[in-house]
């Protein structure tokens, strides 16, 4: 079994922004508005786009290895693909990004300089409609094309604020498990405030510059632009009705009435043709759901319930009955529901993932098997297929074949850490155990997790004492680590 530890550099960060904090506080400001880093202006040399590639990967590991992200490869695949189109319409000049999706059911989102796009699966339960989700990732993706991160230390240079380190810190410790405890807390309030009072109008310029190429970004894509005010309308309600703390989302983007409006005004001066729904965001927010309730038990009186209320008209309900009833054993039930939808949407990817997964569950893997090498040639690489059709070989007993899959998936997805994990457990199954220790190595990497990686490529270099051109691979990727380590001190 794989497991992290707590990354060093995280106890690190929490000393730096606690001394930071005090060191800013001594004028002392009241905390009216917390606002997270906005994040760049391409006509900044206060930092670099390589500079900030570099900080965002190394943010990422250490980010992961804090977080409990999702590992649903078809919500992961689903979302990828909403903000790659986004990104193709936007006014990024390098659309290299890393989608990290966040086990939380509160609505929030944020982007990393670097070309990290952060967001709750949480942000399907609070959207209503597709061009919703769509907008809040378009005004993220605004803040990384504008390169606000870059301006806003541009900005703090003047004011000798170390705003970089207790940013990124603030969103580290907002996001961990123990970023909840009155000290953290504190500590990001306190820096953020001091930062905030000299920056305010420098932020609130960045939202509104986000807001207006978020639109933009938004219809070129073909959404419907009223999907950003109905989006910011449900937010502020949120911020009115909410007795605790608001989400991180709102403390970030604080969303007021003359924000409403103008999203409003904006939107009107487009065409109002664009779309507004599509099946796949009513699949993936019913998956969302079930991973939220309390049992499966639960989720199913849930979705019957609503699919009485709405007549059966939205199949995300049908679909989230049938993934219930799969949970619970019930085979039969969970196949009549499942029918339906495979008559009206026969080639949905997430619809016959639900089919396999029902066949794998029920016991009829050669069916599995069949069904997604079918789908497979017809959409040959899709993410969740793949990850599905490997574990159904290795059900079915065939750990070579799903090593084989899985390697060559790796080479495609190098940066996905769920892939490496299932290559490195299949590894083990096929008695591949020196591509086991490289396998987790790079699982580790990507978790922030140097030195277990390291450890595991120790364990690799003595199984490959005799083979000269595995020994090399694994001492390059050992010195690969050094130098990460060390660009992680340097943060």
């Amino acid at each position: 079994m794989l497991f992290m530890r707590r990354h060093p550099l995280i106890s690190r960060l929490r000393r730096t922004l606690l001394v930071s904090a005090f060191a800013l506080c001594a004028s002392p400001a009241p905390a009216t508005e917390i606002e997270l880093p906005s994040l760049g202006d391409a006509s900044s040399a206060a930092v670099s786009p390589v500079v900030e590639r570099k900080l965002g990967s190394a943010w990422l590991r250490m980010f992961r290895g804090q977080v409990k992200t999702v590992e649903d490869a078809l919500l992961q695949d689903y979302l990828e693909q909403v903000v790659f189109d986004l990104a193709t319409h936007s006014q990024l000049s390098d659309a290299r990004l890393n989608v990290v999706i966040v086990d939380n059911e509160t609505l929030n989102a944020f982007a990393v300089p670097g070309g990290v796009v952060g967001l709750n699966n949480g942000l399907l339960l609070s959207a209503q409609h597709e061009d919703e989700l769509a907008s809040v990732i378009a005004h993220e993706l605004a803040h990384l094309s504008q390169r606000h991160y870059a301006r806003s230390v541009e900005e703090a240079k003047r004011n000798a604020v170390p705003n970089a380190i207790i940013l990124l810190s603030s969103l580290v410790l907002a996001a961990t498990a123990g970023g909840g405890s009155q000290s953290s807390m504190a500590a990001i309030a306190a820096g953020q405030s001091a930062i905030q009072q000299q920056q305010l109008r420098f932020s609130r310029d960045n939202e509104r510059e986000a807001d207006r190429l978020g639109m933009l970004t938004l219809v070129d894509a073909g959404y419907d632009p009223n999907g950003m005010p109905r989006m910011f309308s449900r937010m502020l309600e949120s911020m009115r009705y909410n007795t605790r703390r608001p989400p991180e989302f709102l403390l970030s983007h604080p969303v007021t009435e003359s924000r409403v409006a103008d999203s409003k005004n904006r939107a009107r001066n487009h065409p109002q043709d664009g779309k507004q729904d599509s099946a796949d965001f009513s699949f993936m927010q019913a998956r969302v759901r079930l991973g939220f309730e309390e049992t499966p038990g639960y989720a199913i009186k849930r979705f019957r319930a609503e699919i009485a209320r709405d007549e059966g008209l939205s199949p995300g309900n049908r679909y989230g009955l049938v993934l219930a009833l799969t949970r619970t054993s019930e085979f039969e039930e969970a196949r009549r529901e499942l029918a339906p939808l495979l008559r009206h949407y026969s080639s949905n990817i997430p619809v016959l993932i639900a089919a396999a997964e029902l066949d794998l569950a029920s016991g009829h893997i050669g069916d599995a098997v069949d069904r997604l090498q079918k789908q497979l040639a017809l959409n040959p690489g899709n993410h969740p297929l793949t990850m599905l059709y490997a574990d159904a070989l290795l059900r079915a007993g065939k750990p070579k074949d799903a090593e084989k899959l899985l390697a060559e998936h790796a080479e495609q997805h190098p940066g996905d850490p769920q892939v490496w994990y299932a290559l490195a457990e299949t590894h083990g199954l096929a008695g591949s155990i020196l591509d086991v220790h490289r396998a987790r190595a790079e699982y580790f990497i990507l978790n922030g997790a140097l030195d277990q990686a390291e450890k595991q490529l120790g364990y690799a270099l003595n199984l490959a004492r005799e083979d000269f051109h595995a020994s090399a691979g694994i001492q390059a990727r050992i010195t690969d680590i050094r130098d990460m380590r060390q660009e992680m001190k340097d943060l």
